[in-house]
């Protein structure tokens, strides 16, 4: 015969499997071996934006304004495309990256906030999307694939990287050969969430980042396109150093 104790706890276990299986262990994690250290780079020579929010804003707002649209076509997005959304948040880009690139192409949603990237999975499992991954990366480096990313977007998120140099390096050797990254900022001082367009081409140019185009897509908002460098063509960590030791990027 079981005791009341025994049948408490049991109860109580039934309870605890129950809440676990309603809320399964996370499944994302870095994707790629660490790369260069942060402490290889130098630091940014402007203020960085605190990271405060899973969104820039709400999603109807920027589909009635057409954002996603604009910017998708802008980089070129197309069928069997593996992009990559560079502090995805919960996943505004992810999931409408995931259609575009249809089943045979693979979409990387990837942040530095742990609880950002849950709500992302959440959204995946929910939606049964299977050609997305989310990855967990670090503050200097996006922990993606090596040669995997044809398409790297970071949407209004560039101000608030902590070491943006590191993340350059280390995302130039996820990208493909001749692969891009599409930045959407706001021509804002860094500290109120913007990214003067000399200061983002100054220290891109840094890590032999090639601007492709730059499109003007509202009042303050603007759409940088940037070919990555190739191993060949990219400064080293040092290199980078002595640089902007001599002439630093800073902000007008």
């Amino acid at each position: 015969m079981i005791s009341a104790r025994a049948l408490l706890l049991l109860t109580c276990s039934a309870i605890v499997c129950s809440a676990c299986a309603a809320r399964p262990q996370d499944t994302f994690g870095p994707a790629a071996t660490p790369g260069a250290l942060s402490a290889s780079f130098p630091a940014p020579s402007r203020r960085v934006a605190d990271i405060v929010a899973p969104r820039w804003t709400t999603e109807d707002s920027r589909d009635n304004a057409g954002e996603f649209a604009r910017v998708a076509a802008l980089a070129g997005v197309h069928q069997g495309a593996r992009v990559a959304d560079i502090g995805a948040g919960d996943g505004y880009y992810v999931m409408r990256l995931a259609p575009l690139v249809g089943e045979s192409g693979r979409v990387y949603g990837e942040d530095i906030m742990v609880d950002y990237l849950r709500l992302l999975q959440q959204r995946v499992l929910r939606g049964h999307v299977d050609n997305v991954h989310v990855v967990l990366g670090d503050l200097h480096d996006p922990r993606l694939p090596t040669a995997s990313i044809e398409i790297a977007f970071m949407i209004h998120m560039y101000h608030e990287i902590g070491q943006p140099f590191g993340v350059l390096w280390n995302l130039a050797t996820a990208m493909q050969p001749r692969g891009r990254l599409v930045i959407l900022d706001l021509e804002r001082p860094t500290f109120n969430h913007g990214t003067p367009p000399s200061l983002l081409r100054c220290e891109l140019a840094a890590v032999g980042y090639r601007e492709l185009s730059f499109t003007k897509t509202g009042v303050e908002e603007y759409v940088a396109i940037f070919e990555a460098p190739s191993a060949a063509t990219r400064p080293s960590a040092s290199s980078i150093r002595t640089q902007l030791a001599a002439q630093p990027c800073v902000a007008p």
